[in-house]
């Protein structure tokens, strides 16, 4: 794909699924990488394809929501490749539970992983992308930043403030004058591993919701998705969905304004562990 040879571009989560993906077409395109996750060994062979590939790599564990380690983190990869010019906030986890009775930890959990995760990524790297003068921020939100689900509150709750939160970025960069562009994205069923390792609140199983998930949901491969990511990015698009099932919800969604509660709510009820 062209636009990305020569760019160092940092992408958070890279030990599977779409990191993974997104570093490794990042890779054939030309890019030189910094690639991190506390998922180590999915790491390493993250880390060994992009070698066998020819791509400059940098890899570190990370801890999205250790702000102080990311400012490190962000330095470190400064120091390493000379400059910095986009930021892949790629890393996230799910929860299963009604908001009564998730507890305050469950949901913090995941508000610290999947938004503050975001935003200490955005921040850290600004300023290089800034000075690199020609910066791009790529936040992973979801479908589910696009409408809400009974049982998924808490991700709800995360992936909508990092959708909010990157339309505000992109709005501030303009007004400022800044040299960097910014992407909010919003997958729709993809083939990853995230609702195998979703977690839950206390008696509740996933074990189905996490089958469903994987043969009726998730229609589209990591690899695809980096792909429309990226292309999304080249053409520095506000934000990018992927998937029909993305595309299809987002206009009803915009059609029917919070008319969709009455539409969806029995029909995901089935599929929502908890949910009543």
């Amino acid at each position: 794909m062209e636009g990305f040879a020569g760019k160092v571009a940092v992408v958070t989560g890279a030990g599977s699924g779409i990191g993974q993906a997104l570093a490794i077409e990042l890779a054939r395109s030309g890019a030189q990488l910094a690639i991190s996750d506390v998922n180590t060994e999915g790491l390493a062979a993250t880390e060994e394809r992009l070698k066998a590939i020819g791509a400059p790599v940098k890899t570190d564990r990370l801890d999205v929501t250790e702000r102080e380690a990311f400012q490190v983190y962000a330095d470190a990869v400064k120091e390493h490749f000379g400059k910095v010019n986009q930021i892949y906030n790629n890393a996230g986890i799910a929860f299963a539970g009604d908001v009564e009775v998730s507890q305050f930890k469950d949901i913090e959990r995941v508000m610290d992983v999947d938004f503050w995760g975001v935003v200490n990524g955005t921040k850290v790297f600004l300023p290089y992308l800034i000075e690199s003068g020609d910066g791009h921020v790529i936040n992973i939100s979801s479908v589910f930043g696009l409408f809400s689900v009974p049982g998924q509150a808490a991700y709800n709750a995360a992936k909508f403030a990092v959708r909010g939160f990157t339309e505000a970025l992109r709005q501030e960069m303009v007004l400022a004058g800044h040299p960097v562009k910014v992407t909010t994205v919003h997958p729709g069923g993809i083939k990853t591993g995230i609702a195998r390792n979703m977690t839950a609140a206390e008696g509740l199983d996933t074990t189905e919701l996490a089958q469903t998930f994987d043969k009726k949901l998730a229609s589209t491969s990591p690899q695809k998705a980096a792909r429309v990511i990226l292309d999304g990015v080249h053409k520095n698009k506000a934000r990018v969905l992927i998937g029909t099932d993305a595309k299809v919800l987002d206009l009803i969604v915009r059609a029917t304004g919070s008319g969709y509660q009455r539409l969806f709510g029995p029909a995901l009820s089935r599929f929502m562990p908890g949910a009543h």
